[in-house]
């Protein structure tokens, strides 16, 4: 796994927007609305059936932006995601399938992890870069202050229940490399096709880098 280049994508933005697409008409001027706010880093979620070429259109359409593949559960699925211009694949989890997918692919892996156990496992294999999902439910900021003492060289991108004001103590931890959200981009927005609006959030969505 290229951590290096998991590393230089995800450091350089305080949130990744994590986003459910329907359609490409929907993707392409989102994804630019996203981008004209500072957050570059995108991830397309493999919820919808448009969830691939929603991938491809971005990587091939929308200058500036580096879209990745989330919620990926298979090593299938991680090879779909790679032919269709992924630059990173995340999971909620950790298969044996999806590491070996990962190890024989040049697309970084950001694999999830919840438990000691999980990111012990996970850093044996030379895993840093760690999603910590579902955050809120499991514990949140209070859990990974917890897991920060005896696994310091974890670094975890948690996402799941966080908004713009949670965002901002989950990114004053020392081992928290990035937050991932939606609020971003609100429901009612994409159906109004309020594009202004979701570059607004986006703009202090990103500031956030700058104040923690």
């Amino acid at each position: 796994m290229p951590a290096s280049d998991l590393n230089s994508l995800l450091a350089g933005t305080p949130v990744v927007p994590v986003l459910v697409i329907e359609s490409v008409a929907t993707a392409l001027p989102l994804a630019r609305a996203l981008v004209d706010g500072g957050l570059r880093v995108l991830e397309i979620t493999l919820r919808t059936p448009a969830a691939l070429d929603v991938t491809r259109a971005i990587a091939a359409e929308v200058e500036g932006a580096v879209v990745g593949a989330g919620t990926v559960l298979t090593a299938g699925q991680y090879e779909d995601a790679e032919r269709a211009g992924a630059r990173f694949v995340v999971s909620p989890g950790a298969t044996d399938a999806l590491l070996a997918a990962a190890a024989a692919s040049a697309v970084p892996f950001l694999p999830g992890a919840v438990t000691a156990s999980e990111v012990m496992r996970l850093l044996e294999q030379g895993y840093r870069f760690l999603k910590f999902f579902p955050a809120e439910p499991a514990g949140g900021v209070a859990y990974l202050e917890a897991l920060a003492a005896p696994l310091p060289e974890a670094r975890f991108c948690p996402t799941g229940g966080i908004d713009a004001v949670k965002a901002r103590t989950y990114l004053s931890l020392p081992n928290v490399l990035c937050v991932g959200g939606s609020w971003v981009a609100p429901k009612d927005a994409l159906a109004a096709g309020d594009w202004p609006r979701i570059t607004r959030l986006a703009r202090a969505a990103a500031a956030l880098g700058g104040s923690t």
